[in-house]
C-alpha cells in the first residue's frame, strides 16, 4: 500500500529545490533580522554605560562594559513598578472580558437562532470599518458619562469585547458540525451545557489567539489611557514612561531601558503561552 501510495505521488512532490530552499531561508532571515534586530538594538543600548558613545559614526552593538545601572535610574525616576500593576490590572480586566465576552457572543451568533441576527452581524463588522480615531471622542463621553474618568476600569472598559475577537470565535464556532449540537440537544443539553461541554472544548485554540493579543493589545496601547487618566497615581507603563522622554531626552539609554522593562512582560507572556496556544490549535481540531 506504501508502495502504492508512492507510485500515485507525482515525482518531486513533495521535494524543494537547492535555489528554492535558500530564497525561503533568506526571506525568513530577512523577516527576523527587520524585526527582532530593534529590540536588540534597544537592549543593547539599554545595557551601554555613560562612558559608551552611542553616537559614534560606527556604533558598537556589544556594550563595552555592560551595567544595569540604567534600569536601576529608571527605577528611582519614576514609579515604573506602580505603573506596571495598573498595566497588569488593565490587562487583565480586558483579557477576561474578551475571553468571556467574546466566546458568549461568539456563540450566539454562530449557533443560535434569534431575530435580528443578521443585523447584529452586520453591525459588528460595520464597526470594523470605522477607525478607532473615530469613535474615540464618543468613548471618553460614554466613560466620563458613567464616572469612570481617572480610572483603571475606564481604561479597560472600551477593549474588555473586541468586535475582532467576536467574529474570529463565531467562525471557530461555526466550524463545529451542527451534528454534535443536534445530538445534544436530542439528549436534553441546554444551552449553556452545549457551550461547555461541546463549544468551549473545540475552540481552545482560538481562545488561546484572542487571548494573548488582547494582552498585547491592553499592555501596549498608550493613546487611550494618554487621554482617560490624568491622575500621574493611575498611569500605565507606556503612559508613564513618556516622563524619560522629558527629563532624559538626551540619554537614550534611559528611554531604552524603559522601553525593555515595558517589553519585557509581553516576552514573558507569549514565551508562557505558546504551548497552550499551539496544543489548543491541534486539540481543537474536529476529528470524525
Amino acid at each position: 500500500m506504501a508502495a502504492h501510495a508512492k507510485a500515485g505521488r507525482p515525482s518531486g512532490f513533495n521535494r524543494i529545490g537547492a535555489g528554492e530552499k535558500a530564497l525561503r531561508y533568506a526571506l525568513l532571515l530577512l523577516v527576523l533580522a527587520l524585526t527582532v534586530s530593534p529590540f536588540l538594538w534597544q537592549l543593547s543600548t539599554s545595557l551601554k554605560s555613560l562612558d559608551e558613545d552611542i553616537y559614534s559614526r560606527t556604533p558598537s552593538f556589544l556594550p563595552e562594559h555592560p551595567t544595569l545601572a540604567n534600569y536601576a535610574e529608571v527605577a528611582r525616576t519614576i514609579p515604573v513598578w506602580s505603573y506596571a500593576v495598573n498595566s497588569l490590572v488593565v490587562a487583565v480586566i480586558v483579557v477576561a472580558g474578551n475571553a468571556v465576552g467574546a466566546t458568549v457572543a461568539g456563540y450566539a451568533l454562530a449557533k443560535l437562532r434569534f431575530r435580528g441576527a443578521k443585523l447584529l452581524l452586520g453591525l459588528f463588522l460595520a464597526t470594523l470599518v470605522l477607525p478607532g480615531e473615530v469613535t474615540i471622542v464618543s468613548q471618553y463621553v460614554t466613560v466620563r458619562g458613567l464616572g469612570l474618568a481617572d480610572t483603571l476600569l475606564g481604561v479597560a472598559l472600551p477593549g474588555a469585547i473586541g468586535m475582532l475577537n467576536v467574529l474570529l470565535m463565531r467562525t471557530a464556532f461555526q466550524a463545529i458540525p451542527p451534528e454534535m449540537d443536534e445530538a445534544a440537544v436530542i439528549d436534553g443539553a441546554t444551552v449553556w451545557q452545549r457551550l461547555l461541554h461541546i463549544g468551549l472544548p473545540n475552540v481552545r485554540g482560538m481562545l488561546s489567539v484572542i487571548t494573548i493579543f488582547a494582552f498585547i493589545g491592553a499592555w501596549d496601547d498608550f493613546l487611550w489611557p494618554l487621554i482617560v487618566l490624568t491622575d500621574p497615581a493611575n498611569y500605565t507603563l507606556t503612559v508613564g514612561l513618556q516622563y524619560l522622554n522629558g527629563t532624559f531626552i538626551a540619554n537614550p539609554r534611559l528611554i531604552a531601558a524603559g522601553t525593555m522593562i515595558s517589553f519585557v512582560p509581553i516576552v514573558i507572556v507569549f514565551a508562557a503561552l505558546q504551548r497552550f496556544f499551539f496544543r489548543g490549535v491541534e486539540e481543537g481540531a474536529i476529528k470524525g
